[in-house]
Parts: C-alpha cells; structure tokens; sequence
C-alpha cells in the first residue's frame, strides 16, 4: 500500500510541476537569459575597468616624466578628466605640482584646496600639506592652522608634517623661540619621518648657532679705483 500512496504523490507533484512551468516558464527562461548576460556583461566591463587602470597608470607615469613642468601640468590635466578612480585625483595633485613648479602658485592652491576639500584620505593630506607649503612665507600661523585642519589632530598620522609647518611659520614670524622648541620637539619625535627628523634636527640646530639673528645689512661694494690709484683701505 505504501508504494501506492508513494506513486500516486509523485504523480500529483509531477503534475503541479508540469503547471507551474507551463505557468512560468517563459519567465523562467528569459531570468536564467538575463543572469547570463548580466555575468557575462560584467565580466567584460571588469576586463574593461582593468585595461583603463592600465592605461592610465602608463599615461600618468609619462607625464611623470615630462621635464618642462607647463607641459606636465597639460598632460595631467587631461588625465585627471578621463582617468578612472585615484588615477584622477593623482593626475590633480600632480597638476597642483606642476603649475607650482611653473610659476602659477595660485592655480595651483586652488587645485590643491579642491582636492582637500573633497578627499578625507591621504591625497587630500597631502594636497593640505603641499597648499600649506605654498603659502607658508606669506600667510599667518591662524590660517595655516585652518588650512592643514584635522593634520594637527593628535592622532593624525600626518600631524608631524603639519607641525614643522607651523614651526616655520613661527619662525618667519619671529616668534625663534617658539620656533626652536618646535623643531626640537620634531627632531625627537619617534612618529616623526626620518627626514622630517633630520629637517628639524638641522633648523634647531641653525636657530642654536643663532641664524636667526640680524646681524644687520652687507656693507656695499668698494668703488673701482681708476688704473694707477691704489684702493682706499677696507674698513674694519
């Protein structure tokens, strides 16, 4: 009797099967359709994304390579509106170098705050860093500090850039004290690159011997004297 009960249920489901896919399965196979050209669309446009990052890479290592830095900031310039993904953002930052190198340092301050202003990661540091730079000679220590914003953050891993930013702010101010603590700070500083450490070792050092003194102005040039006169003695 079992076997029965079993052929007669396998029977029913046999035909609940048989409707359903007469139902549904043109739907079925028209899924099963578009899951394969769904894979397979996306496998193309993988090999598509990689062959860009290729290209890319080679494009923006030769503008890398350019000597005159106009030119350089062209080529990157170009990149940064075609390349895909970071490739972009490093072709601006490259740019922002460029136009620096290239006697346009506010076109490339613009370029620089603009990548700050949009990327949290390291290149937007970097671009803080290097608009910081830019301006530094010229611009108070109140809107350094705004312009490096969470760099001088205790935490940030990018925080001894900023202050040896802001030492030399101080020392182009005349603040040399200030300026000496800071940089000795630096030169100690374990999480301190070591060039930084150097850099700072060196200006400490430099402010120490007392470069930082006005030693007042370079007494002009003796005049010529004509042909047969001897020179008048140099003062002491």
């Amino acid at each position: 009797m079992s076997d029965i009960f079993r052929e007669v249920e396998e029977d029913v489901r046999k035909e609940r099967l048989e409707k359903l896919w007469k139902q549904y399965g043109d739907y079925a196979i028209a899924l099963m359709a578009l899951i394969i050209i769904g894979v397979g669309g996306w496998q193309v446009w993988l090999r598509y994304e990689a062959g860009q990052r290729v290209k890319a890479s080679l494009e923006f290592s030769a503008a890398q390579k350019i000597p005159d830095p106009a030119k350089a900031a062209t080529a990157f310039a170009g990149l940064a509106k075609t390349a895909p993904g970071g490739y972009a953002e490093l072709s601006k930052l490259g740019q922002a170098n460029a136009l620096a190198s290239s006697g346009k340092p506010g076109d490339a301050a613009a370029i620089y705050k603009d990548l700050a202003a949009n990327d949290a990661g390291p290149v937007g540091a970097t671009a803080r860093l290097r608009a910081a730079w830019l301006v530094a000679d010229t611009a108070s220590k109140a809107d350094l500090t705004s312009l490096l914003g969470n760099l001088t953050d205790k935490e940030n891993s990018f925080r001894p850039m900023a202050q040896e930013v802001l030492a030399y702010s101080d020392y182009r101010a005349g603040k040399i004290s200030a300026a000496a603590v800071q940089f000795a700070a630096l030169a100690n500083d374990e999480a301190s690159p070591d060039q930084l450490r150097n850099r700072a070792r060196a200006f400490a050092a430099f402010i120490a011997a007392g470069g930082a003194k006005d030693f007042g102005t370079v007494p002009p040039p003796l005049p010529v004297p004509a042909p047969g006169i001897a020179p008048p003695p140099a003062t002491p």
